[in-house]
């Protein structure tokens, strides 16, 4: 006797998630489904004009909001951006440039400066190990 196969499957928050997408800004029929693995990667492969749209225009998931303005998720908060946003909002942000965004730009460069640091230290302890 064989094992019957079941697809797996993930709730939309999940699916939404890993196509970088808000999960409100979808369309009800993608909110109230299951999404199985071999739908999301249709949906990476060859997004549907709703998806297209989502990705470009927005309103975009927090993670792809901080992407966007260089600084980190804790740093929207602190800058009070709470909410998710437009391509255009995040485009005006940009050019009014804002006190706060520009203190989280300069800790997230401060912060991927010192990673670097830490890993190439990391690299040189093992290489002297070995």
């Amino acid at each position: 006797m064989t094992a019957q196969h079941t697809p797996q499957t993930m709730k939309p928050a999940t699916a939404a998630k890993k196509l970088g997408v808000y999960l409100p800004a979808t369309p009800a029929e993608f909110q109230e489904g299951v999404v199985s693995r071999t739908e999301l990667n249709a949906l990476q492969t060859e997004p549907p004009a709703w998806l297209r749209d989502l990705r470009k225009n927005g309103p975009h998931p927090r993670p792809v909001v901080a992407s966007k303005l260089g600084v980190s998720i804790s740093g929207l908060a602190r800058g009070g951006v709470t909410e998710a946003l437009t391509t255009e909002q995040i485009d005006a942000l940009k050019a009014e440039n804002p006190e706060w965004l520009q203190k989280e730009r300069a800790t997230q460069a401060e912060t991927r400066k010192e990673a670097v640091r830490i890993k190439e230290k990391n690299e040189e302890k093992n290489a002297e190990r070995d």
